[in-house]
């Protein structure tokens, strides 16, 4: 419980030295106070929970565009409302941020641009120029994160070979060993368990070559090796990972993989259940979900099939169908929203009694 008011001017670490106090029955704090209490009320939805909106970058609309050509069923209302979206957020410089009042950074450039393309938007306009002159020089496609080249590999832009290994086996590990899923945490779980189905099937669809992006790879590297360089110390965590990446890519090549049946078999029935009734969505958290979507079509799964119209339902419950700006949310926070509220709630009522 946070401490009271008049705890407050007794903790002098709470006020710059020589501060003035500020008393609980001052007029001023007591009518922001309920000010603060009314707007909570306004917020309030009939069935008594809060759930106010994450608002973040524009790389979540530039995903569901790239997400739609992927799947070859893209909705021209949708993308045409994701690219009003983008478009608002570009800079001066010509790229994108991921906070906001912060610098262009590649990813969200990079993914920004792509969405723009793939809707029909001409590299040669000044936006997309000026777009592509900030992705280079923020070093272009080979700056990007692992997560981000792994979009770009799905639609043929990046090569699969230099994602990392994500072992779909994993699944089996049991328990009690050092290293298991439950090792991990729930959000970060959820997002792997669908990569490895997708890292396994590498289901990548072929874009004509005016979609293409050749041109935001830097003179001369488009077709270079792209292996992560090593720490030059001999016992780094980055040079263990390095190694076991390069031996599963070397697993990966044999044909006899006894496990491999099974344990897409168990990665697929452990998303199936986290995705049923009474699930908002895998973890409720954009990336999982898109990342679930995009494993039960690689697994065969068609657009009709009720698992797969659930999860675009869940997914598409993210949307904020906001007419002038729609934009696409993180996730929603239903409890985390209220647990707060619900102590306001009783604040209102305290003062609704009082007034009686």
């Amino acid at each position: 419980m946070p401490p009271s008011s008049a705890n407050l001017i007794a903790l002098p670490s709470v006020f710059p030295e020589g501060a003035a106090g500020y008393s609980a029955e001052n007029a001023e704090i007591a009518q922001a106070i309920s000010r603060a209490q009314e707007n909570l009320l306004r917020q309030q939805h009939e069935d008594g929970h809060w759930c106010g909106e994450l608002l973040v970058d524009s790389t979540l609309c530039s995903d569901f565009v790239l997400f739609m050509h992927w799947l070859g069923e893209v909705d021209d209302g949708l993308q045409q409302r994701c690219v009003r979206h983008i478009l608002k957020r570009q800079l001066e410089d010509g790229g994108w941020n991921i906070y906001y009042g912060g610098p262009s950074e590649v990813n969200a450039s990079v993914k920004a641009y792509f969405a723009l393309k793939l809707a029909g938007h001409s590299a040669d306009l000044p936006y997309m120029q000026e777009a592509r002159a900030n992705i280079l020089r923020l070093g272009g496609i080979p700056r990007m994160n692992t997560f981000s080249k792994l979009y770009l590999a799905l639609l043929g832009q990046f090569p699969w070979h230099y994602l990392p290994s994500i072992p779909v086996e994993m699944i089996l590990l049991p328990k009690w060993l050092p290293f298991n899923i439950y090792k991990m945490s729930s959000w970060s779980r959820a997002m792997l368990i669908p990569l490895a189905i997708i890292n396994h099937f590498k289901p990548t669809r072929e874009l004509p070559g005016l979609k293409q992006l050749h041109e935001l790879y830097p003179l001369g590297t488009e077709h270079k090796n792209f292996t992560l360089a090593r720490d030059p110390r001999f016992f780094a965590w980055r040079n263990f990972f390095l190694r076991a990446d390069y031996a599963l890519k070397l697993i990966s090549k044999l044909e006899w993989r006894p496990m491999r049946r099974r344990a897409l078999e168990e990665a697929e029935r452990w998303m199936l259940d986290r995705i049923g009734e009474g699930s908002d969505g895998l973890a409720a958290v954009f990336p999982a979900m898109l990342n679930s979507m995009i494993a039960l079509r690689a697994l065969g799964y068609s657009s009709k099939h009720p698992i797969y119209e659930k999860a675009a339902k869940d997914f598409a419950g993210l949307f904020v169908d906001d007419p002038d700006d729609f934009r696409i949310q993180p996730c929603v926070s239903p409890v985390w929203d209220t647990r707060p509220g619900q102590s306001g709630q009783l604040a209102v009522g305290k003062r609704s009694a009082a007034a009686r």
